[in-house]
């Protein structure tokens, strides 16, 4: 007989998200993802001025506000035909590079390693390096006070959790670490963002902030210790413990989910909005094949809304043309996040989609190793992958600026006219729309990145990414939920 888990709220991430699944024989036979919280900053913006779009909607996200107001500097440009200037274009790329990384810690130390590790084998570690001997005494000294957090996972480790006492006690270093380097990530952003979060500088025609050596020196700095934390412990850990003691995991395939993928692309490298020319690519990808690329046609795009709070009249609609009317009581419903479709299929977006776009030879040789993906470790490894992949691009970015040169082109309000931003936010594809009339915003369409991952059931009953994802994940004590858990989090929603 199949049993309820409700996990309400999902901790350890950035919104508001419950997940439901049945579990029948200790796996999971049925899921739902349940967005529960209504955030309408599309009706919020209605009759505002074009501009305040970029400010307005960087408040959709604390975690990622950088891409908002890249997706929506980006929509600007297009509706008001504004040129971007090459120094504009490089430090939107710093500024959303930098946020990039510093959402990569923050998602696999802070949010989700601790779901493989227990905590309380760091008590055993018997090894003479000094700086774990003092982690090891510092956790004790917390358990000894009664108080483990945040370090204490919800749940109760389980056959897969890392038990090794260095192991664990060297993660745990990391994670004390880690937060010291997203503490530069932020001061970088903040160099040519003015400040994190919500900064102010991405306007339409580039940015606000000028070019001088001294900003280029200041942000170069914070970005080589980054780039060395990045590529010689993050990165090194995630694939040891990806080849190594959680490869189990990835062998049942924990999280296996949709393998369709889809990217916008990340990072312009010719002219600002050409999603076809990015540091990491757009493409869609359709099972079985993972290693066929598709170009990505921003016309497939549809959204849906059989199982959203919303009326119906907001159904099979592009979201340039969508609407955004709550419907809290409609039947059968269960989500405010609609459920948006490329091609008529659910796609599952994210570092792993972007990296399986790009194809990178490197990458793809990390795929080879670990063997058949996707799986919530695959996402952990793809995401690890590309902190390292974006920050060499940093590395060549910074300095290709221009002191004193333009950063902005100035271009007036038009009187009506439509615009599309398509980017990447750390978890997914992110896209903006915008339509003014009368020198007003008409209509302002948000595809927020946690929405492709997240979405509920469609019109022909096809899950979303999330939900195919728990099929089949082992759960064999109902009260203890942690692959359910591991499987969610793996999305960075």
């Amino acid at each position: 007989m199949a049993q309820k888990v409700v996990v309400d709220p999902m901790t350890r991430i950035e919104g508001h998200l419950a997940i439901e699944v049945e579990v029948e024989n200790g796996v999971v036979k049925d899921a739902w993802s349940k967005g529960t919280l209504f955030r309408g900053f599309e009706l919020i913006l209605q009759g505002r001025d074009p501009r305040d779009a970029t400010i307005v909607t960087q408040r959709i996200c604390g975690v990622c506000p950088a891409e908002h107001a890249l997706a929506s500097s980006q929509a600007l440009d297009d509706c008001f035909g504004a040129e971007i200037p090459e120094n504009g274009r490089i430090i939107r790329n710093l500024v959303a590079g930098a946020n990039f990384v510093q959402s990569a810690l923050l998602h696999f130390y802070h949010l989700a390693a601790l779901d493989y590790l227990d905590i309380m084998a760091i008590a055993n570690y018997a090894g003479a390096d000094p700086k774990l001997l003092a982690v090891k005494d510092k956790i004790v000294k917390l358990v000894q006070a009664g108080d483990t957090a945040p370090l204490t996972p919800r749940y109760e480790p389980d056959a897969f959790s890392l038990t090794d006492p260095e192991i664990v006690t060297e993660a745990v270093w990391q994670y004390l670490q880690a937060l010291e380097m997203r503490k530069r990530a932020q001061e970088m952003l903040a160099i040519f963002g003015g400040k994190m979060p919500h900064h102010a500088s991405f306007v339409p025609g580039g940015v606000t902030e000028k070019v001088t050596p001294e900003k280029i020196v200041a942000f170069k700095s914070r970005l080589d210790e980054i780039t060395d934390f990045v590529e010689n412990t993050y990165l090194k850990l995630v694939l040891a413990l990806g080849t190594g003691p959680l490869k189990p995991l990835h062998d049942l395939k924990v999280g296996h989910g949709l393998g369709n993928f889809i990217s916008y692309g990340m990072f312009d490298l010719g002219k600002s909005g050409d999603y076809k020319k990015r540091h990491c690519k757009s493409g869609v990808i359709t099972a079985p094949d993972i290693t066929k690329v598709e170009a990505f046609d921003p016309s497939k795009l549809m959204e849906q809304v059989k199982y959203s709070w919303y009326t119906d009249e907001c159904s099979n609609r592009h979201p340039s043309d969508g609407l955004t009317v709550p419907a809290p009581k409609k039947e059968g419903a269960y989500s405010f996040i609609k459920a948006p479709r490329y091609d008529g299929k659910p796609r599952e977006a994210g570092a792993l989609a972007r990296m399986l776009a790009t194809q990178n030879p490197e990458f793809m040789g990390i795929v080879t190793t670990i063997g058949a993906w996707p799986s919530a470790v695959a996402r952990h490894a793809a995401r690890a992958w590309e902190a390292l992949y974006v920050c060499k691009g940093v590395q060549d970015w910074v300095m290709q600026l221009k002191p004193g040169e333009p950063t902005c082109n100035t271009t007036p309000v038009p009187k009506s006219g439509r615009g599309m931003g398509l980017v990447e936010a750390h978890r997914g594809a992110l896209g903006h729309f915008i339509e003014v009339e009368n020198g007003k915003i008409k209509n302002y369409q948000c595809v927020p990145a946690t929405i492709w991952n997240a979405s509920p059931r469609d019109e022909k009953e096809q899950r979303g990414p999330i939900e195919e994802a728990l099929l089949g994940t082992p759960v064999p004590d109902p009260n203890n939920p942690i692959n359910v858990v591991r499987v969610v989090r793996s999305f960075d929603p």
